[in-house]
């Protein structure tokens, strides 16, 4: 397995301070310190309450300025179920120095539920229910397009099982299972807003409440079963079945079934992420192990 990819431009602090300085001069000296490095991003903590994101790949461009496209027009239906989104205060512009867009967002307060025992979040089912009817209202036609997520489950059957090949067949029987439910279930009828990567690592939590969705680079539209597979990556059998009622009617019974077809395959996803993030790669079979728990 492959480690993350290497990073395409690097910014040290002068650097970013120096983009910073160009948009918000008043905060060009507030004390910076990188907090985090994944596949597409490197974000820098500025001060108490502002972050830096800056793309460190051509690939993660895109993903930053569609975040700043979407997330002004979602955070108003989140923030009114009490969860908040890193909207980005400025949208930074490519300079001469570093040829990319870039944002300075809120720090939001709260811990990645990434980690947590699962029967911890049971707590905050019910506030990831309500923040997911409240985003999941139908798309305009210039959403983010994303080939990959929220898509019909077929658009994937190849990847999905090129990954069951490589698992134990201990798990690779049952997942495969349960994704060909998903196959044979019927198809998406709306397409919504969705996150597009709702996993724990992006779920921050606070006083054992749901705080803050954040990192929204794959915001896109499609089948809300997609985000719906975040009953599997982040709660246990209670803490499912609570989510799932503070759902409703909102979602049909077909719109589950491919959820967990869905959480299915991120298990598989997960469990062959890079050699160098085993927090995720952990998730992934602690997911597959929920799912075939419940199998």
């Amino acid at each position: 397995m492959p480690d993350s990819p290497a990073a395409e431009r690097t910014l040290d602090e002068s650097g970013v301070r120096a983009l910073v300085r160009a948009v918000a001069p008043e905060w060009a000296d507030l004390p910076l310190t990188r907090v985090a490095e994944g596949w597409d991003n490197v974000t820098w903590r500025l001060g108490d309450d502002v972050a830096v994101r800056v793309p460190r790949r051509a690939l993660a461009v895109p993903l930053i300025e569609h975040e700043q496209h979407a997330l002004p027009l979602l955070s108003p239906a989140l923030s009114a179920v009490g969860v908040r989104t890193p909207v980005p205060l400025v949208a930074g512009a490519p300079t001469a120095e570093f040829p990319w867009s870039w944002s300075l967002v809120p720090w939001l307060p709260g811990r990645q539920a990434l980690g947590l025992p699962r029967g911890d979040n049971t707590a905050w089912a019910v506030d990831l229910a309500a923040a997911l009817r409240s985003l999941h209202v139908p798309a305009p036609h210039d959403a983010p397009h994303n080939p990959m997520r929220g898509v019909p489950l077929s658009h994937r059957d190849d990847s999905v099982r090129s990954r069951l090949a490589d698992l134990p067949s201990s798990l690779a029987g049952p997942l495969e299972r349960i994704w060909r439910s998903g196959l044979a279930a019927a198809p998406a009828t709306e397409s919504v807003w969705l996150h597009g990567d709702l996993h724990p690592g992006n779920i921050l939590v606070d006083g054992g409440r749901l705080s803050a969705l954040i990192d929204f680079g794959d915001v896109t539209a499609g089948d809300p079963a997609y985000d719906l597979a975040a009953g599997w990556l982040a709660f246990d059998t209670d803490g499912r079945r609570r989510f799932r009622r503070a759902a409703g009617d909102r979602y049909d019974e077909q719109t589950w079934v491919r959820a967990r077809a869905w959480a299915a395959a991120l298990a598989v996803i997960l469990a062959h992420a890079s050699d160098d993030r085993d927090d995720l790669r952990a998730l992934g079979f602690e997911t597959a192990e929920e799912l075939i728990r419940g199998e």
